[in-house]
């Protein structure tokens, strides 16, 4: 080869490995529904159809992981937040665990035919504020061993632990990102985390929610949290941030450097719009945020702390929605989903699949289309207390204010909760009772955007059958779920 030839060859690579690479991106895939789409559906009809290439899942569920085993999709294995104290506390526990959901699924990997496990995830979120200490005592000890476990099985150069935690784990002075750092009551177990992750070579990952940052800080507009134009964009010193993901992260990056950890990379465990259940919370807005994150990354512009350095993996949450995801926070928890519970998008968004449209998954195996609604011909003077109760266990959030059902009226409020708790309930007549309030019926009742769901038939949601549940109960159930009750007692009286 000409010296001049080979002379660019050389600056060609160098100039390659100056730029920012844009980061993968990946899809949370939660199993907190009544009725799951079956796995071998998620798989086939969304993960591969849309060419997503990396996945992380909340648990380690062996019907998932055998799915994905043979796809070359990699993946994050889950442990939750309720099984720290145990491996924390056994050693023998966590190499029992690595063994069952860890080697079990990665062997043969090396010849395409095992699961790609990439990381495990030690916790959901364990440093939560809201958690108090309830996990926090029993991280470091639980990673430590899960890394000696994966050292044992020959597993730690092809498989990192992480450990995912949410961005209030760390906040600025005056809402300045380059005053970032960690909450004081984590300084010690942080110092003790980073100091794990850096002699691993593991990520720090942090779950970023827009949606919240923007109802949290008043710093922060809705342009700003769905990377629209702003006019007043956030200032801090020489660097000026127009969008909330750039100020989370770089909060981020000055808390790890004033940690001493400056250089640490960064994963994006859980980054996403949701799509109902409250103001704000719509398909419309979800697809401008996706479209306005994604372009970002693509633009590989880096933040202001680190121009030339995005988050290497980005995980979406999430991929489908979840009617049994906790709503502390809000009713809006439930419709994270890029498609619905029953593998439909929602709205159009490039998460791998390029300028197609996103592939549906195929094939559903629905529950008879049939509802269950109020009986207009007997006496409904106590419905509303039926509906209540239904909605204690079952998914109303949909009825929330600024959902896609707030604006029926009664008696459509009614029997949405009621087909919400017969579905739920896999149509058992029972279920659909209400003291003889309740009548099943094959005519649709969706009004307009307010869509009656028919469920999945999945053989896991056969232990949901039985009868109504009795008052005390439900109320009991309710406390799961306690901000659904305050807009409900108005919509449903």
């Amino acid at each position: 080869m000409p010296c001049s030839a080979a002379m660019a060859v050389v600056l060609l690579l160098l100039l390659c490995c100056a730029l920012p690479q844009a980061g993968a991106v990946g899809v949370n895939w939660g199993t907190a529904s009544s009725h799951p789409l079956p796995p071998s559906k998620v798989v086939a009809g969304l993960l591969k159809a849309n060419n997503v290439t990396r996945v992380k899942l909340s648990d380690a569920d062996p019907l998932a992981l055998e799915s994905l085993s043979g796809t070359g999709i990699g993946v994050v294995v889950g442990i939750p937040n309720e099984m720290l104290a145990g491996l924390n506390a056994s050693r023998k526990a966590a190499e029992s665990w690595v063994h069952d959901n860890v080697t079990r699924y990665i062997s043969g990997n090396a010849g395409g035919g095992g699961a790609r496990i990439e990381y495990v995830a030690v916790g959901d979120e364990p440093f939560l504020l809201s958690y108090g200490q309830r996990y926090t005592p029993y991280v470091i000890g639980a990673a430590t061993n899960i890394q000696l476990a994966l050292t044992g099985a020959k597993l730690a150069s092809r498989v990192k632990v992480i450990v995912p935690c949410n961005e209030d784990a760390y906040h600025a002075n005056t809402g300045l990102p380059s005053r970032g750092h960690f909450r004081p009551d984590l300084n010690r177990t942080m110092i003790q985390l980073l100091t794990f992750l850096s002699m691993h070579g593991s990520p720090f990952v942090v779950d970023i929610y827009p949606f919240l940052s923007v109802q949290q800080n008043k710093n922060f507009s809705m342009e700003m949290a769905l990377f629209q134009p702003t006019l007043h964009p956030l200032t801090d010193g020489r660097h000026k941030y127009a969008n909330i993901f750039d100020a989370s992260i770089d909060t981020l990056v000055a808390s790890l450097s004033s940690a001493g950890f400056s250089d640490m990379d960064v994963i994006v465990g859980k980054v996403g719009w949701p799509t109902d259940g409250g103001s704000n919370a719509s398909e419309v807005n979800a697809q401008i945020f996706m479209k306005g994150l994604l372009g970002h990354l693509l633009s590989m512009s880096g933040t202001p702390l680190r121009p030339k350095s995005l988050p290497s993996d980005i995980y979406i949450f999430s991929l489908l929605d979840e009617d049994l995801r906790n709503l502390t926070y809000g009713n809006f928890e439930r419709h994270w989903g890029i498609f619905t519970f029953d593998g439909q998008a929602k709205y159009n968004v490039d998460i791998g699949q390029g300028s197609r449209n996103l592939a549906n998954a195929q094939n559903v195996d629905y529950l008879p289309t049939r509802w269950c609604v109020v009986n207009n011909n007997k006496d409904t003077s106590n419905v509303s207390s039926s509906a209540l109760e239904a909605c204690s266990v079952a998914d109303c959030s949909a009825l929330s204010n600024g959902g896609s059902c707030s604006n029926i009226s009664w008696p459509g409020n009614i029997s949405y909760a009621f087909n919400s708790y017969y579905q739920q309930h896999n149509q058992n007549p029972d279920s659909c009772d209400f003291g003889g309030m309740g009548l099943i019926t094959t005519v649709d009742p969706s009004v307009d955007d307010c869509r009656f769901p028919v469920e999945i038939r999945t053989s896991s949601s056969s232990s949901l059958q039985g009868t109504f549940l009795p008052s005390w109960t439900a109320i009991l159930a309710a406390s799961i779920c306690v901000s659904a009750w305050p807009y409900l007692l108005t919509v449903l009286a």
